[in-house]
């Protein structure tokens, strides 16, 4: 089943970079009772998500916050080594945009946000979205109908839905 506006998140554990090293997160922890931005992505490091998805939300996350939103989370089936190095490299960590990773890609299956491209070495990976979460509830949801565009669920595109 795939999540849809009015739908509750599930609960599913995700992976962060702590002081420490790798610290796990509940889905719960991160939007109970809080108003948060989770955008995901097929893959760090790759083309769009580089290059135009994360700093849509590095551009506009003043507004977000002008909006009360609390917290801007990027969420990819990736280690939460290469989601902290990403986030340094882009300037989201700067920015204070949270880095997490879905390693197992728990979450995103859980949610029907799971696809895979195997000739573009893309397997359990999350489509591109970008979603509102007040107290655990989707608000909005932007999905793009392709893993290689970001308009919809760019900060921007996002902002002009809510």
């Amino acid at each position: 089943m795939t999540i849809s506006v009015g739908d509750k998140l599930p609960d599913a554990m995700l992976i962060k970079m702590g002081k420490e090293g790798p610290e796990q997160i509940s889905v719960s922890t991160l939007t109970e009772g809080r108003n948060v931005v989770i955008f995901a992505v097929p893959g760090a490091y790759t083309g769009v998500c580089t290059t135009a998805h994360v700093p849509s939300f590095i551009r506009t996350k003043d507004e977000f916050a002008e909006r009360g939103v609390e917290e801007i989370i990027c969420v990819s089936v990736n280690d939460p080594f290469v989601m902290e190095n990403w986030g340094e490299t882009t300037g989201a960590a700067d920015a204070g945009i949270a880095m997490i990773g879905d390693p197992a890609a728990e979450f995103t299956k859980a949610i029907g946000m799971d696809f895979s491209a195997p000739p573009a070495g893309l397997i359990d990976r999350s489509k591109r979205y970008a979603m509102l979460v007040m107290d655990g509830e989707v608000k909005v949801l932007n999905v793009e109908e392709s893993p290689g565009t970001c308009e919809t669920s760019a900060g921007e595109g996002l902002l002009d839905d809510m």
